[in-house]
């Protein structure tokens, strides 16, 4: 090739460029070739040769640049610009009616609702950032607050644009911050290719695509994801002005246009019944999709309405996950041991001759308690019907007692724990559930060491179910503080650690010495308290000794935290393990930061939504009153300085305004309150 001047090779490039992108956007998205591969390929090697003379030409979105940059050390946490919400599951018609029926009550009176349907994908959850049309970030959807940064593994998967396409209706959508979600999902052939070539090399195969594609994606090293091929299928389109996208359906439509995957099943109905007719259809077709799925989703269309309609939980009010019946096989019971968790319950397991039930290999399912064992009169040798839905954990349906040969035997529930020989006792007379009182179990311990350096608590990596288990067998740590005290030559006695993983470990773990309070205490395991109450906590409390010391009554004005939840804490805290657990934390000079106090002009004041709001959402209202130092309370109480009525609001929480004397505002007032 004659060597190009400068100004000749920017002109070349700028022209090279668009047209091999829109060969792989045809190609990855549409499933045509716009030229043959060897006339791509050829021009991919044009456009390496001309970046690698003038590299000062080279582009973020440079078709080049998809595979870039040395391998990562570990991946930095990303907040979410708003939470990736999980669904609530519906079965049958009868669910789904049900949740029709529930949001029709909660919407203006009049409202037509429609509802946009589409297939559910079965792999692992990510949201792509583009700023001004420009891939600049990818996230794991993590714990639905926090993720993981994956943009350069994600940046080699072809069916994602490194610059969004521009197309004559969307171009408001490449200006500003556009955030699109969807799935990553490694498709059936490939996953079957990919095992075929393994096999060859004698190396170990994968279970199924969801988890390839999952562990792909967490590869630190970019050249190792670009050698299995993944795809990316959007289903949601985030803009800082929600009028951009009005609909669902205009959402996937603005998705094709920007170059993306967005399933071309997808459709709109106005009824239950047309919802259960698509899920019908696709329940005896979805063989012969590319990729694995359990059901569909199913989204109030509007978005608007959606919005208002709010959040509970971890799952939005306007949104339902329609699932198929959990794929079912049969198998044998081989055996039935009993699993001591970081709580001390003692939790009886079958172990299962392997069987595959829902693409996945079944070796084991959970039986819950002894009296769920009798109510199905499960015995050692049945043959059992096993089911799997998803990601939930395996279970038992039934046994199918006409195939008894009289050799099955009965399962008797330990009297002792089985890993410290500790008696087993309940909590309660009437609990189902037999617990090890012991807090030395050496079940319980790696447990509790396990979850402490899980993702949503500490983030301590290297510390998985191995490790600490090679840890606390050799005796190095015998409870949670312990690992603070490791030093690498202590590791380095162990089979499982050399030079380098040694020293990451230690460094990983003296990294999280002053842990973010709501992380820490999720971190210590006490019952009932999960990631987003243990938020909540440290925004009431700021420092974990306030909290240790806060009674039943103050617990639970804390907002999602109820009296069980309440009496636990208490109990938790008053313990002389606990206790002696945390004051070992302060010699190893191991403590919580104190949480951040709310500041702002709001500061000390408490709202209460009722009513449908024109500008915005209630979730986004409350987003913006905690911003600003407010609190966002869920129902009006004495304390509670102003109830905000929008349209269509019920009498109750407007009788106990009037009650309470609370101040009642209107959508204007609000926003001129936080105008300032």
């Amino acid at each position: 090739m004659t060597k190009l001047s400068r100004e000749q090779a920017a002109e070349r490039l700028q022209k090279l460029r668009p047209l091999i992108n829109e060969y792989r956007y045809q190609y990855a998205v549409h499933d045509t070739s716009t030229m043959s591969e060897a006339a791509a390929d050829s021009l991919k090697h044009e456009l390496t040769e001309l970046e690698s003379q003038y590299p000062d030409l080279i582009t973020p979105d440079s078709p080049s640049q998809r595979v870039a940059g040395a391998p990562l050390d570990k991946f930095q946490s990303v907040p979410h610009s708003q939470r990736m919400l999980s669904l609530n599951d519906a079965f049958d018609e009868a669910e789904t009616g049900a949740w029709k029926e529930r949001i029709t009550k909660l919407v203006p009176e009049g409202t037509k609702l429609e509802y946009f349907m589409d297939i559910k994908m079965d792999g692992l959850a990510c949201a792509l950032i583009y700023e001004d049309g420009m891939l600049v970030r990818a996230v794991t959807r993590g714990d639905g607050f926090v993720g993981e940064d994956v943009t350069m593994n994600v940046r080699t998967i072809e069916s994602v644009p490194l610059r969004l396409r521009v197309e004559k209706g969307f171009e408001h959508l490449t200006k500003g911050r556009t955030e699109v979600r969807g799935e990553i999902v490694m498709y059936k052939a490939d996953f079957e290719k990919l095992n075929e070539e393994r096999t060859e090399k004698g190396l170990p195969l994968f279970a199924n695509p969801r988890n390839t594609a999952a562990g792909t994606i967490r590869q630190l090293d970019p050249k190792l994801v670009s050698e299995r091929k993944l795809h990316f299928h959007a289903y949601d389109l985030l803009r800082e002005d929600t009028d951009d996208v009005p609909t669902n359906e205009f959402a996937y439509q603005a998705l094709r246009s920007l170059g993306f995957l967005a399933n071309r099943d997808a459709t709109v109905t106005d009824s239950v019944e047309g919802v259960i007719k698509f899920a019908s259809t696709w329940e005896t077709k979805r063989q012969e999709l590319s990729f694995n799925t359990d059901g569909l989703v199913v989204k109030v269309n509007d978005r608007r309405v959606f919005r208002d309609l709010g959040v509970v939980g971890k799952a939005p009010r306007g949104a339902v996950a329609y699932k198929y019946p959990a794929e079912q096989s049969t198998t044998k019971v081989k055996d039935i041991f009993v699993s001591i968790g970081r709580t001390g319950a003692a939790t009886p397991v079958a172990m299962l001759e392997p069987v595959v039930v829902a693409g996945s290999t079944v070796q084991m399912a959970t039986l819950h308690n002894e009296g769920e064992i009798k109510r199905k009169d499960i015995r050692v040798g049945d043959t059992v019907i096993v089911h799997k839905a998803g990601d939930i954990i395996p279970e038992i349906v039934e046994a199918l007692k006409t195939l008894r040969d009289g050799s099955e035997k009965e399962f008797i529930m330990p009297t002792h724990c089985p890993d410290c020989n500790t008696e087993l006792k309940k909590l309660k007379a009437d609990e189902a559930v037999w617990r090890c009182p012991n807090e030395s179990c050496p079940s319980r311990v790696w447990k509790r060491v396990q979850h402490y350096a899980s993702k949503g608590a500490l983030d301590i990596e290297g510390l998985g179910e191995k490790n600490v288990i090679a840890l606390i067998d050799s005796g190095l740590v015998k409870d949670t503080p312990d690992i603070y005290i490791l030093k690498k030559e202590d590791l380095l006695t162990l089979d499982r650690f050399a030079e380098i993983s040694a020293t990451k470990l230690v460094n990983a773990i003296q990294d999280k010495k002053t842990p973010p309070l709501d992380r820490f205490l999720f971190g210590l395991g006490i019952r009932h308290v999960g990631t987003q109450t243990a938020r909540d906590l440290a925004q009431a409390f700021h420092t974990l000794e306030a909290l240790s010391e806060a009674t039943i009554d103050e617990l639970s004005e804390v907002e999602g935290v109820g009296e069980v939840v309440a009496e636990s804490i208490v109990e938790w805290f008053s313990e002389p393990e606990n206790k002696g657990i945390l004051e070992k934390f302060k010699t190893f000079d191991v403590w919580p930061l104190e949480a951040a106090h709310a500041s702002g002009p709001l500061v000390g004041k408490k709202f209460v939504v009722t009513g449908t709001l024109e500008s915005m959402g209630r979730d986004q209202a409350g987003d913006k009153i905690k911003a600003l130092g407010g609190t966002f309370q869920s129902s009006v109480g004495k304390d509670t300085d102003y109830l905000v009525v929008g349209a269509n609001v019920g009498a109750s929480k407007l009788k106990k305004a009037e009650k309470f004397g609370t101040k009642q505002i209107n959508e204007q007032e609000l926003l001129d309150i936080l105008r300032g």
